[in-house]
């Protein structure tokens, strides 16, 4: 084994990350797959085919819960696991995992390898070794918290066993902090519809997994400046938590206005609640919109104006270096941040009284228009094989972008071919977004020469 350890080392040091994240994903989906294929890995009566376990893996891998069968019904505890696994694994990050494969085998990262993960997972660089550190202990220091919760609120709140409120604790924490989406229970949180002690802490692990890890780390450093002894000079916030925060807070409260006001009278979803209810179901609605995943209602059964106003959510997503996906939200703050300079006639983005450079503003438009490109083309391709409801099908075909997991019944109902489409949407959603964006950091050079100027015709 020697003799093969100091080439792989050598091979992992001088492959590009990109390349080690989707390899890495690669072989995670096919060990899941084989794993779900197991007869004790299904109910009894039940035989998962190829592409089922296929696509369950990828699902669980990139975060989504977007499925084709009932996770509770469906699935063996052993086969529950095995999920479970394969979201932690997904939630910690593209880039982190990059990172973590070089460090366990390699024993070190390569120039290009640091740069790359300076672009994705740090907001100001710092060791590696450290920053893996604190996002496991981020990690399991927010689960362990919401299980916690949950297994109490399970055990003495709804009457389960401890053993199998504790179950549903861990497996509803790691579901919910992964932003995976993924319950046990069959037809999700419906049962807890009306429960706070429920869906507020899940609502709540959602949101920090949202945020991203560099969110959290410079929150966590800024407490521990202020509670220091002595006197500490002011160190203020930095522009990429400003926007993540100010923007996830927009348009968290757009989602729970916009869900209230359409679903108030809908006998299908919140109609029959009471007021209170209502009002806790939009919220909670607005967060899991964002790539958790969740639903206390029949999601097909809202309204066209909320399916899609969630879809914009959901094609947003949430912070960068997170547990979320979609363009993410300080892509979307950015590109605002242009159109504005530009209506004003400003030369410069600007955000929070920081220029925003002329090639974050490229980055940022170059993302949101591949995303876009790609969910129409996978849009077409579903309503041809499909044939449901147009509302329907961009509503199923941006959760899988978005690595959400909201759905409408179609995944489940749908052949072959369109199953396909959706775990390409699922497996691009998740990688494409990290990787696009970090080879475009790592391709800027000056040009040698300059292209004479034209100015089209604009609108």
């Amino acid at each position: 084994m020697a003799h093969l350890a100091l080439p792989l080392r050598r091979w992992l040091a001088g492959t590009h990350p990109a390349r080690l994240v989707v390899l890495a994903l690669f072989a995670v989906i096919a060990l899941g797959t084989l794993l779900l294929k197991l007869p004790v890995a299904s109910a009894p009566g039940e035989s998962p085919s190829l592409l089922t376990a296929l696509f369950t893996a990828v699902s669980g891998v990139c975060v989504t819960g977007l499925l084709v069968v009932d996770t509770g019904s469906y699935w063996t505890g052993f086969g529950d696991a095995v999920v479970l696994v394969l979201v932690q694994v997904g939630g910690f990050g593209v880039m982190t995992l990059a990172s973590l494969l070089a460090l366990l085998v390699a024993g070190k990262l390569r120039l290009s390898t640091t740069l790359n993960l300076g672009t994705e997972t740090t907001s100001g660089g710092g060791a590696i070794r450290r920053l893996l550190v604190r996002v496991a202990l981020i990690t399991v220091v927010v689960e362990a918290a919401t299980a916690t919760v949950l297994t109490a609120r399970f055990a003495l709140g709804h009457g389960e066993p401890f053993g199998r409120a504790l179950y549903h604790g861990v497996f509803h924490a790691v579901s919910a902090f992964n932003n995976a989406g993924l319950s046990p229970y069959p037809g999700s949180l419906s049962r807890f519809a009306g429960d706070p002690w429920t869906l507020l802490p899940i609502a709540v692990a959602a949101l920090l997994g949202g945020l991203g890890f560099p969110v959290i780390i410079e929150l966590l450093r800024h407490r521990a400046r202020r509670s220091a002894p002595g006197v500490r000079p002011r160190h203020p916030w930095s522009l990429h938590l400003r926007l993540t925060l100010a923007t996830s807070a927009l348009l968290l409260l757009a989602g729970w206005v916009l869900t209230l006001t359409f679903e108030w009278s809908n006998p299908g979803t919140f109609g029959t609640f009471d007021a209170g209810r209502k009002v806790l179901n939009a919220f909670f609605h607005s967060v899991v919109a964002r790539t958790a995943g969740f639903h206390t209602t029949d999601v097909a059964a809202m309204e066209p104006e909320t399916l899609l106003g969630t879809a914009a959510l959901m094609f947003v997503g949430g912070g960068s270096a997170g547990t979320a996906g979609g363009i993410k939200v300080t892509t979307l703050a950015v590109l605002a941040a242009a159109v504005l300079a530009e209506v004003r006639g400003h030369r410069e983005a600007g955000l929070f009284g920081r220029r925003v450079s002329e090639h974050v503003v490229r980055q940022a438009l170059t993302v949101t228009l591949l995303s876009a490109v790609l969910l129409v083309v996978a849009v077409v391709a579903l309503m041809s094989l499909l044939h449901a409801r147009a509302e329907l099908v961009v509503f199923e075909a941006v959760s899988a972008f978005g690595t959400v997991g909201l759905h409408t019944g179609l995944a489940g109902e749908s052949e072959a071919a369109a199953r396909v489409i959706l775990m390409v949407l699922m497996f691009v959603g998740r990688v494409g977004p990290v990787i696009l964006v970090s080879a475009l950091a790592m391709r800027t050079r000056e040009a040698r020469y300059r292209l004479p100027r034209e100015r089209p015709i604009i609108g």
